[in-house]
């Protein structure tokens, strides 16, 4: 998310906070400032609204504590996490990448619903032992426990982007050994607990249904969101993996063989083509011998082209990355997310090129099959959970 200010960092994560945010700290300090208010009558005005911003602090608190307990997880497994952020319907935590097994991906899905739970089990322990805490504190800790295990029972929602969601799919994951298959199952059970609550909040504004309100709408339509987004990102993921690196080489790539002149290049290559600022030059049997760059053709004299070997201009030194044409597509784009501007040279079984793989060939690709999956790649990193509050 765009415009989001950055506020620390613990354990080498850095904390951000959404703008929205503080919509949500204003609305949940005036709503608390009124129970308390109702609850402790001699605490009434701005010591009403000063402990309604204390509860609503220690519960932002509560979801950091949460999202660290999916983030730590992540990093035992030597998933780096790039950051936490609080925004209006709870905290999200971004992965550098997925688990690579299913039991780990469930390991870091459940981590966060334990700390809820964990801190539900203390904050309602200590406000039960009578060790003489100050009426507020007592008042502050009867709203953080209840609220704690709302969130857990609530993030065990089996839908994403809901951890409960991540377990789903994660069992899933273990179940039929596709990844793919679990992440489009969670995501619809996801639209369903999304429209589900659309229908709630609806129904609870119009007064007809007596649970819900107009927040339990607008989480229905996050639910929707994310969830839509989680199952579009399955499909291009399972179109991307029953495709070959061969499938998306480019058309018309700029590979050329060695054994010429220059002036046959130039005519051949150059003039009338379209323009490329690198060429992959290969020997006698397609093999990759190394790159030219059309700019050095100006270190020759045209007068010099016919009898020039267009060997004189390769380059060794720098060989572009090469992939089996039969590796999987998915497995081209992880690489593409570490190498965003990188291409790769395609090879056959006898490491003959057959051509160039970039980025655009693989959209090109997606848009050419006609599907209903929209022709962009997966995101660079996963979302390893959301707590949405209400």
């Amino acid at each position: 998310m765009n415009g989001n200010i950055r506020v620390g960092q613990l354990f080498g994560i850095p904390f951000f906070i959404n703008p929205s945010w503080f919509l949500i700290l204003a609305l949940g300090t005036f709503w608390f400032g009124q129970e308390f208010a109702l609850s402790l009558p001699q605490f009434n005005g701005f010591a009403s609204l000063l402990l309604g911003l204390v509860t609503v602090l220690l519960l932002f608190a509560s979801v950091l504590a949460h999202e660290l307990g999916h983030s730590l997880v992540a990093m035992s497994q030597g998933i780096t996490v790039k950051s936490i952020t609080l925004f209006i319907f709870g905290g999200l935590a971004l992965l550098e990448k997925d688990a690579e097994k299913p039991w780990q991906s469930l390991a870091i899905a459940i981590a966060g619903p334990l700390v809820s739970i964990a801190l539900f089990i203390l904050f309602a322990g200590i406000g039960s032992a009578n060790i003489g805490l100050p009426l507020p504190v007592l008042a502050v800790l009867s709203f953080l426990a209840p609220i704690n295990l709302v969130l857990a029972l609530f993030n065990l929602i089996p839908g994403l982007p809901l951890d409960g969601g991540n377990i789903l799919r994660a069992i899933i994951w273990k179940i039929t050994g596709n990844p793919n298959k679990g992440l489009l199952y969670a995501s619809r059970v996801g639209q369903v607990f999304g429209w589900l609550a659309v229908v709630i909040g609806i129904l609870a504004v119009l007064g007809i249904s007596p649970i819900g309100s107009l927040w339990t709408t607008f989480i229905g339509l996050f639910l929707l969101q994310n969830a839509g987004m989680s199952a579009q990102s399955a499909q291009v993921q399972d179109k991307l993996d029953h495709l070959t690196a061969q499938d998306a080489i480019a058309p018309h790539s700029p590979v050329a063989p060695v054994s010429m002149n220059v002036r046959e290049f130039v005519n051949n290559y150059i003039i009338g083509q379209p323009q490329h600022s690198q060429f992959i030059l290969t020997n006698a049997d397609g093999k990759l011998l190394g790159t030219l760059n059309p700019e050095s053709l100006k270190t020759i004299p045209t007068s010099l082209w016919t009898e020039t070997d267009l060997s004189t201009l390769l380059n060794t030194e720098t060989l572009p990355l090469t992939i089996p044409a039969h590796q999987s597509l998915l497995t081209v784009v992880k690489q593409l997310e570490k190498q965003p501007n990188t291409t790769f040279v395609v090879v056959d079984e006898q490491n003959s090129v057959l051509g160039l793989l970039e980025k655009a060939s693989i959209i090109n690709l997606l848009s050419k099959e006609k599907s209903d999956d929209a022709p962009t790649l997966p995101p660079e990193q996963p979302l390893a959970s959301t707590e949405a509050e209400g």
